[in-house]
């Protein structure tokens, strides 16, 4: 009897389907674990969006909270001014509809008062419910962070913890 070199089919096989079954294991964890990580990212840029608003507020008091995202932005080499405070990454602050990490912001600012912004809101949507991310997140000048599982966080919406 010849003695045979390599692997049977029958191997082959076998070993294919015990990956494919590691596999059907790990794929679902593995994008709740990256939805997990943008929403941690999405309540993170509210929070930086928050403390940037509150450090713009005090160090420009004739205006109040930023016009725009941008305000709190600027591009390296940065000089503070009201236009470009330099409290954010630039690529936050890009536009007040913007894409990171799988959510969307979204920035508005209130009605202005006696020549002075008194109020904003930030909304951090996921781009692809259910893909990029499960909740919404809202803040506002309160500095509380917000969340709804399934539509759009507005600011009844249950708190952070």
């Amino acid at each position: 009897m010849k003695k045979q070199k390599g692997f049977s089919l029958i191997e082959l096989l076998i070993v294919v389907a015990i990956i494919l079954i590691i596999a059907a294991i790990a794929i679902p964890n593995l994008l709740r674990s990256k939805m997990a990580a943008n929403e941690s990212s999405a309540v993170g840029s509210l929070r930086s969006i928050n403390t940037a608003e509150v450090a713009y507020a005090t160090a420009y008091p004739n205006v109040g909270y930023s016009a725009t995202l941008g305000n709190l932005g600027g591009a390296n080499p940065c000089t503070a001014l009201a236009a470009t405070s330099c409290l954010i990454d630039d690529t936050l602050a890009k536009s007040d509809v913007t894409a990171k990490s799988g959510y969307l912001a979204t920035y508005l600012v209130g009605a202005v008062s006696g020549g002075i912004f008194p109020t904003y809101t930030i909304k951090n949507d996921p781009a692809n419910r259910g893909t990029t991310g499960q909740r919404s997140f809202f803040s506002d000048q309160s500095g509380v962070i917000r969340y709804n599982v399934s539509n759009p966080a507005v600011v009844g919406d249950s708190p952070i913890q």
